[in-house]
């Protein structure tokens, strides 16, 4: 039986003294951490954290966000990661919903939160980890335990806690390690939050192996970011399609870059043309374009190799997992279908906490008698060689003049127009065609784009009931703090210009 800590009590067992982590001038080594972690899990059964319990922590990519993730851990409790940027009033409901019993936090963030409903822990908290033994402490909890509970807003704007086992996570720990070849010389930068799935997935395969995470907190001043993947040997980097975009604002030239070995990309779907220019400016790295949700964490994966045949696929599934598509009554298509991907597999999620309803609807049963498989409410298109090309969720479907738009397909077409650099495509209440098509841009830099040269592109390239009726020039496209486009930002927007022309 293993739990999802093996991979850093390994770690320290078989190379305590190697970096593990880099966080700015701080460089922690396997052993390091393991004692920090071992310290911090003592700490917080001192506190009254007991087997079961919910333990938020709240901090920035940082040493202590992850001493406390793996100390959260080894104190047989449940890690529930949220993003330092949550509102207070936000966090106060996570807290409730998951019945939390402790935030580990900073002093600031603490100030800033108020009264949360949990008790809290501020970290450093040096002085008291001091007299604590570095020992590792004894596991009571078994593999089939929670190890995380991820809160997601999915399309509803409600938070909905994902629940993942020890067994799920460490199974889709390897898949991943496995496909992407992950070694024990990697060096892996990490720009993503660890609140977030994808960002997760950075630390988990790197420790698994015998890596080193470099963790930076965000992609805010990318030149910085280049010069860190250029001074530590970064061999792997994660992208999600804006940072993508951002990457490729700069003369990557400027940067050496040889050490690196692969990129991955994940959160969305990145357009062709952004994977082209990719493939042209940096054609030593090897390229992954994924696909995953927090409801099973990653489902596949298009192998590098075939970026260059197929660049709108995301792939296959994942070693360990079984993919098909499904109809509107959950039947299985044959090949060259569109339909619901449905996903199987131990990185399959147990479930939303304390939402039996919605757990329903997602997660029903499968093939094998007492198994449940995850419909995943995207839409995909699948040929007749088994590899998937998203389509769109389900519920984004523009339906106007009585067909069926995906906003993806006319996104990749705009971000092969010369001189935008991003594009992002919603439907829009129309009282004549249903919805209408609309389209938000933003131009690369020097780019002498209007509306309807834009408008002029998309009408040589797309069906004239997909053409957007309107394309919005913005100077920049609002972000989630995950570094995703934020489409519930731009509907906000949309509905609040409609009002000011009432």
């Amino acid at each position: 039986m293993r739990l999802l800590q093996s991979i850093l009590e390994d770690g320290a067992r078989r190379l305590p003294d190697k970096t593990a982590l880099v966080c700015g001038a701080a460089r922690t080594s396997y052993a390091a951490l393991e004692a920090q972690a071992n310290r911090l899990a003592r700490l917080l059964a001192n506190e009254g954290v007991e087997r079961g319990d919910r333990v938020l922590v709240c901090l920035d990519n940082s040493t202590e966000a992850v001493v406390a993730f793996f100390a959260v851990l080894k104190a047989d409790a449940v890690v529930v990661p949220v993003n330092p940027t949550t509102k207070a009033e936000k966090l106060h409901r996570l807290v409730a919903d998951c019945a939390a019993k402790l935030v580990v936090t900073t002093e600031a963030k603490r100030a800033q939160l108020g009264v949360v409903g949990a008790a809290t822990l501020t970290l450093p908290c040096d002085e008291r980890l001091a007299g604590l033994s570095p020992a590792r402490p004894d596991a009571r909890n078994i593999d089939l335990d929670l190890a995380c509970l991820i809160y997601t807003s999915g399309t509803t704007g409600q938070p909905k806690g994902v629940m993942h086992a020890h067994q799920g996570l460490l199974s889709v720990t390897r898949s991943i390690a496995g496909y992407l070849g992950s070694r024990d010389d990697d060096v892996v930068l990490s720009v993503l939050p660890l609140s977030f799935g994808y960002g997760l997935t950075q630390l988990w395969p790197t420790f698994l192996v015998g890596g080193t995470l470099v963790l930076e907190k965000s992609f805010a001043f990318p030149q910085v970011t280049l010069q860190k993947m250029a001074a530590e040997r970064v061999t792997g980097f994660a992208m999600v399609p804006t940072i993508a975009v951002t990457l490729l604002k700069n003369d990557l030239t400027r940067f050496d870059l040889s050490a690196l070995r692969t990129l991955t990309n994940a959160g969305a779907g990145i357009p062709p043309a952004v994977l082209g220019e990719l493939r042209q400016k940096l054609p030593h790295v090897r390229l992954f374009p994924m696909y995953g949700q927090t409801e099973c964490i990653r489902a596949s994966f298009l192998p590098p190799e075939e970026v260059d045949v197929r660049p709108a696929a995301i792939g296959k599934g994942i070693p360990g997992s079984e993919l098909w598509l499904a109809d509107d009554d959950g039947r299985r298509l044959p090949p060259g279908s569109v339909g619901e991907l449905v996903v199987r597999g131990a990185n399959v999620m147990r479930g939303y906490w304390n939402l039996p309803e919605a757990t329903a609807q997602k997660l029903r049963p499968g093939p094998v008698p007492g198994e449940h498989v995850l419909f995943t409410g995207d839409l995909f298109s699948q040929d007749e060689d088994g590899w998937l090309r998203f389509v769109s969720r389900k519920d984004d479907i523009i339906k106007t003049r009585g067909e069926k738009v995906s906003p993806r397909e006319v996104e990749d077409v705009l971000h092969a127009c010369p001189g935008i650099a991003e594009a992002v495509v919603l439907g829009v209440a129309d009282a004549v065609l249903g919805e209408s098509v609309r389209a938000f841009v933003v131009l690369r830099e020097g780019a002498a784009l209007d509306e309807k040269a834009v408008l002029r592109f998309c009408a040589e390239h797309v069906e004239d009931y997909a053409v957007p009726k309107r394309a919005v020039i913005l100077q920049e496209l609002p972000k989630t703090p995950n570094a995703k486009i934020d489409r519930t930002a731009l509907r906000d927007l949309v509905q609040a210009d409609a009002k000011e022309r009432t």
